[in-house]
């Protein structure tokens, strides 16, 4: 057996201890972060007001620590939702459009999105490509008469043209044949400038509001054409007439786009040949002149004077009185006259109503069936004074349409607003309460209801 020697440097003498690692050896733990700690942070400057971040490292310079984003915002200066206010105004709720008037903008919406894109990566965008892009998003054919129909609509929005050379990636296309290419107007001082989202949803707002300017033509005629008519100012037009039929408007007329210039090209000696033969001889061409001139001289003998009559014009017939129904015979006309003006009134209140005086009204007619169940609530409580929360829960399980307790507070609210002299509304605290004057009949506050519903009616 072989024993190997063991080195010096580790053989110690027995009970002496162990020599540890020297100082230098050691390596302090989380040293790096200990001199992270202590190096000395860099100061951030404090900006100023109406100061921009831009440049805030103290040498002119943009900082490099901040981020392009809050540069670029810090360069517009308005937040998105006061820059977008405007587009997110829409028409009133009551103007509603078309079926085909709809379709017609969803295909506005797709023809511009799919324009914007070809558009923004510098391509010209052709008719072939659109129409693939719109029937892939829409899954409805999409031809010219649309595009001329668009046109119509908003015809500031493209530019048509008709280009030869065009690149079009298409077999079943020739390189050489005209095509249909669209461009945007943008109407920027820039160059050539992006058409991004916001542009995008602008056009579309302008699109949306041409299609009800049209709408409201229709209207108008509709309204003159009533016995007796009825004129409603457009800018207070808030909801169509009851009996203007939305859906029987008429299509858009489609406009004329840009066509390709036809050019006879002649290739063969047969073509030459046929089309010599289509020419018309001189001789054959005095024979067509007598013809036309000898039906001239007729024509002037058998025509008298003073007996001419312009054919386009049609005879205006004599406007014939409006017919009274068989179930108003006997009923003076005066009478007549006065209830249809009272209608027309009525009418005009209607159609020029904001969407908050109609939410109002409709308060303002649940508002005597909720007077009666708020009467039996207290009754049943037996109380003076009960809770705003306790009454409105109760009038809510017993009012027989849904309304949420937010709701019928807001009625609550309204009813005594309406009736202050026998319905009031106290702060006790932090709770609402509410008091009924038992002293005044419930037909009386019924009847000052009526009233006054019918006030707000005429407004």
């Amino acid at each position: 057996m072989r024993l190997h020697p063991v080195p010096a440097q580790t053989c110690r003498p027995y009970g002496s201890p162990w020599p540890g690692p020297k100082s230098w050896q050691l390596k302090p733990r989380g040293g790096r972060r200990r001199e992270e700690q202590t190096r000395p942070s860099r100061p951030r400057p404090k900006l100023l007001k109406g100061e921009s971040l831009q440049s805030t490292n103290g040498h002119g310079a943009p900082d490099p620590l901040l981020k392009p984003s809050l540069v670029s915002l810090s360069r517009t200066g308005l937040p998105g939702y006061q820059r977008y206010h405007t587009l997110a105004q829409a028409v009133p709720p009551g103007l509603t459009l078309p079926y085909h008037y709809k379709i017609l903008a969803e295909m506005f919406r797709n023809m511009d999105t799919v324009v914007a894109m070809l558009y923004n990566r510098s391509e010209t965008a052709t008719f072939t490509k659109i129409k693939q892009g719109v029937q892939d998003m829409m899954h409805k054919r999409f031809e010219e008469s649309h595009v001329g129909q668009i046109k119509t609509v908003f015809p500031e929005a493209y530019e048509f043209k008709q280009e030869k050379n065009v690149p079009t990636f298409n077999s079943n296309i020739s390189k050489g044949s005209y095509q249909l290419t669209v461009e945007p107007l943008l109407h920027q001082n820039e160059a050539r400038p992006a058409l991004s989202a916001a542009r995008l949803l602008e056009r579309r707002q302008i699109f949306h509001q041409n299609l009800v300017s049209i709408v409201k033509q229709h209207h108008k005629v509709f309204l003159s054409s009533l016995v007796p008519a009825v004129s409603v100012p457009e800018d207070k037009l808030t909801r169509w007439h009851p009996r203007f039929n939305v859906d029987a408007v008429a299509a858009i007329t489609a406009s004329s786009l840009p066509q390709a210039p036809r050019s006879e090209k002649v290739s063969t000696a047969q073509e030459v040949l046929e089309k010599a033969r289509s020419l018309i001889t001189p001789k054959m061409e005095k024979a067509l002149v007598s013809v036309a001139r000898k039906a001239e001289e007729k024509n002037g003998e058998g025509t008298k004077p003073g007996c001419t009559q312009n054919p386009t014009v049609p005879a205006t017939p004599a406007s014939a009185p409006a017919q009274v129904p068989s179930a108003l015979k006997g009923v003076s006309q005066s009478l007549l006259d006065r209830i249809r003006a009272k209608e027309v009134q009525k009418l005009q209140a209607a159609m020029t109503r904001n969407p908050a005086q109609e939410e109002r009204l409709l308060m303002m007619s649940r508002l005597g069936e909720l007077a009666r169940i708020l009467r039996n609530v207290f009754v049943s409580e037996k109380k003076a004074a009960l809770t705003m929360e306790v009454a409105c829960n109760r009038m809510v399980a017993s009012y027989r349409s849904a309304l949420s307790p937010g709701d019928m507070e807001k009625h609550v609210r309204l009813l005594a607003e309406v009736a202050p002299d026998w319905l009031s509304v106290h702060l006790v605290r932090k709770d609402f309460y509410l008091k009924l004057n038992k002293s005044e009949e419930l037909s009386i506050v019924l009847d000052k209801l009526n009233r006054r519903l019918k006030e707000e009616e005429k407004l």
